[in-house]
């Protein structure tokens, strides 16, 4: 009796190496070099092009590298809040209950009170990583939707409205790093080793 198992053994594991063989020819076989075929053990893909890659190459930091050409202003960006961002985050900015759309502006200094109220007035450290979260994650039913017009002129809203710029100053790769957020100085560099400090 054990024989014979070790015998059905034998054959199941010759018959999967063949298959293995098989499929590993087919997948060689499957490599279109001419046709940007990427090939590998399963002969699908290809090599990400320079264009694929900028598109997921959005990333804007702390100091403003990354932010793209564009501006707007916050008489533009009233327009764009209202048909965009109004629904989740209310017509005076004060969020909607219930629609997970949390307060923009007010909090200013209430950060160490029992109730701090964490909004871009009284917690954002930069207004380039506003942009960047605007751009990649709003509005929230169609995330990247918004151009880079309408996300420098939808930032210039908000940032006025909190009373961190004036009504006619124009936010673009020059001066959006140059905000002065009113929370800068209340965030400090984390010094453990394992974490990358962007100061």
């Amino acid at each position: 009796m054990s024989k014979l198992r070790l015998n059905l053994g034998l054959v199941a594991l010759s018959a999967i190496w063949l298959m293995a063989a098989v499929a590993n020819a087919a997948g060689e076989e499957g490599k279109v070099a001419g046709e940007g075929g990427y090939g590998g053990p399963y002969g699908i893909g290809r090599t990400a092009a320079p264009a694929d890659i900028a598109a997921w190459d959005i990333d804007v930091r702390p100091d403003g590298a990354g932010l793209p050409s564009g501006q707007g202003t916050a008489a533009r960006g009233e327009g764009v809040y209202q048909t965009h961002c109004v629904a989740c985050h209310g017509s005076n900015l004060q969020g909607v209950r219930g629609a997970r759309g949390g307060p923009l502006v007010g909090g200013r200094g209430s950060l160490a009170s029992k109730w701090p109220l964490k909004t871009v007035e009284s917690f954002w450290p930069y207004a380039t990583t506003l942009y960047d979260f605007v751009n990649r994650a709003m509005p929230f039913d169609k995330p990247g939707s918004l151009s880079p017009g309408e996300v420098y002129a939808v930032v210039a809203y908000i940032l006025h409205r909190a009373k961190i710029i004036d009504a006619e100053e124009e936010m673009n790769a020059h001066t959006l790093p140059r905000v002065r957020m009113p929370n800068r100085d209340g965030f400090f560099p984390d010094d453990r080793p394992d974490v990358f400090d962007y100061n």
